[in-house]
């Protein structure tokens, strides 16, 4: 099945048509016929794209052709056009980095920019029919990760509400703060590689509150289960929005991500972990903690509820091998069966209906998804506009180290999200420059996914711990920060070295036919 990543849209047919009409010409006949003081070589040191957006190209093609220059106004349509949808996204993007000091929700923000670059994209197009046809074809792959998302947060919220996870959280049973340290953050690193970080993050944190009493050292905690949750996430296309948009859009495939992620994430996890494991607030007196278990007793035929949730989840990757079909109609299709798993076991008990789907589409992250639906939408409108593709040129030219770009767009993702960095980066570049699984998505996938856990403002794990523990971010910035980066520093480095010597986690599921179709 063919797949195209976000932003892949169709040029411009007039556009299309000027630059295969000047590829045509020879360098001598295009020389003989640019003004004097206008050289070939000039010209051809220029990148196409550039030429053709700011006119270059198209005032040699008239004077080719005999015709007149075009005016200054359609000389500078383009430019204006880049400029005024550069600042609105920078406008808006601000305003989501700032929503706690604005009081608006970063979802309205995200959607009122998407439509107003749409506008403006509309405005500077060919024609209002090209940029229709652009829009509709972003809708659609937009859409595959929305649906996505949707069904992904309605099944974990009907395994909640059951209680499933208490079959997790209940095993956990060690007091003892170092090796409470370690289990913590693997159960959250493995946990985050079936379920999203998000998810994880909530889960976790909800349970150490059971744990262990407030104090420094649970606050270290829960900054363990961030970096565990985006290091966890990382090496799985479930496990994260963003390697899931690579996924999904076809950038990297199941097993080569997890061959070749699983090392460099753990180890970005192991780090930050024996190093804490050295600090005051863990190597200090351990506190005597209650068992306060969670007091909610699992909800009638919760296991079964957990298995088949869990199920539908880690289904999603063999159903696309073995029917083609895009990831959101494997995830929709576990949700249907859950839900009529449920119907079927509380029939009749209206005491239990929040236990049931409708209830839960009633608490999931709406706002979340619309978030992601007006980013995706504006970083498209970027890339149909060509602004994405000169950034890549720009990149290119004076980075030419693809591990130099993907290690910077993880630590620029500590700063802002990694929605739009990777909606972005999967713009700039397409499989013709880098093939699926190639050494560069799969550090995209690694750095956008742990580069987060440097800030705590830098993940949706990480704003999640802030708002439920009110964690401050001077705080994890001093606590936390260095180690996240060491992690980060750590896990590149694994990842060269196993990329490198060809080491990898054992092939044995190889040998199942849905993974390597997958």
């Amino acid at each position: 099945m063919a797949v195209f990543p976000i932003g892949s849209h169709f040029a411009p047919p007039r556009q299309l048509t000027k630059r295969l009409a000047v590829t045509t010409l020879s360098p001598n006949s295009l020389s003989t016929r640019l003004p004097q003081n206008v050289s070939f070589s000039n010209v051809s040191g220029i990148t196409g794209s550039r030429l053709c957006r700011h006119g270059v190209l198209v005032r040699a093609e008239d004077k080719i052709r005999g015709s007149s220059s075009p005016s200054v106004e359609e000389q500078s349509q383009p430019i204006d056009e880049d400029v005024a949808m550069a600042l609105l996204f920078g406008i808006g993007y601000a305003g989501i980095i700032f929503e706690e000091s604005l009081a608006f929700n970063k979802s309205g923000i995200g959607l009122l920019m998407a439509v107003s670059l749409w506008v403006v994209r509309s405005i500077g197009a060919p024609s209002p029919e090209i940029a229709v046809s652009e829009l509709q074809h972003a809708t659609a792959e937009v859409s595959e990760i929305v649906f996505f998302l949707l069904g992904a947060m309605t099944i974990v919220e009907i395994v909640d509400a059951h209680q499933g996870f208490k079959l997790v959280t209940d095993n956990i049973t060690t007091r003892k703060p170092k090796t409470l340290l370690w289990v913590v953050g693997f159960v959250t690193f493995f946990l985050s590689s079936v379920l999203d970080n998000l998810t994880s993050t909530i889960v976790m944190v909800s349970l150490l509150r059971k744990l262990v009493p407030q104090s420094e050292y649970r606050k270290l905690l829960g900054a363990v289960v961030v970096i565990a949750a985006n290091a966890g996430g990382a090496w799985t296309p479930i496990g994260d929005v963003t390697t899931t948009m690579l996924w999904i859009h076809g950038q990297i495939s199941t097993l080569p991500t997890m061959q070749g992620l699983f090392i460099p994430s753990a180890v970005s996890l192991a780090v930050p972990l024996a190093l804490m494991s050295l600090s005051s607030e863990v190597n200090g007196k351990g506190q005597d903690s209650s068992d306060v278990l969670a007091s909610e007793k699992m909800a009638p035929r919760g296991q079964l509820v957990f298995g088949v949730g869990l199920g539908a989840l880690v289904f999603v990757p063999v159903f696309k091998a073995l029917t083609g079909l895009p990831p959101y109609m494997g995830i929709l299709l576990g949700l249907g069966v859950l839900w009529i798993l449920t119907d079927a076991i509380h029939f009749g008990e209206s005491e239990r209906q929040k236990l049931k789907v409708p209830q839960a589409l009633s608490r999931i992250d709406t706002q979340g998804a619309l978030f992601f639906l007006g980013i995706l939408l504006s970083v498209s409108s970027l890339e149909a506009a060509g602004i994405l593709r000169e950034i890549a040129n720009y990149l290119d030219a004076n980075i030419p180290n693809v591990e130099l770009i993907a290690s910077a767009i993880g630590v620029v993702s500590a700063i802002i999200d990694n929605v739009p960095l990777v909606a972005a980066t999967m713009g700039m570049y397409d499989l013709t420059s880098f093939p699926q699984d190639s050494e560069f998505w799969q550090l995209i996938a690694f750095c956008a996914g742990t580069g987060g856990s440097m800030l705590i403002i830098g993940s949706a794990a990480g704003v999640a711990f802030m708002g439920m523990e009110k964690v401050d971010f001077f705080w994890y910035f001093r606590k936390v920060s260095g180690f996240a980066f060491a992690g980060y520093a750590a896990g590149i480095a694994a990842y060269l070295a196993v990329h490198n010597l060809n080491l990898s986690i054992p092939t044995t599921v190889a040998q199942l036919p849905f993974i390597t179709g997958s």
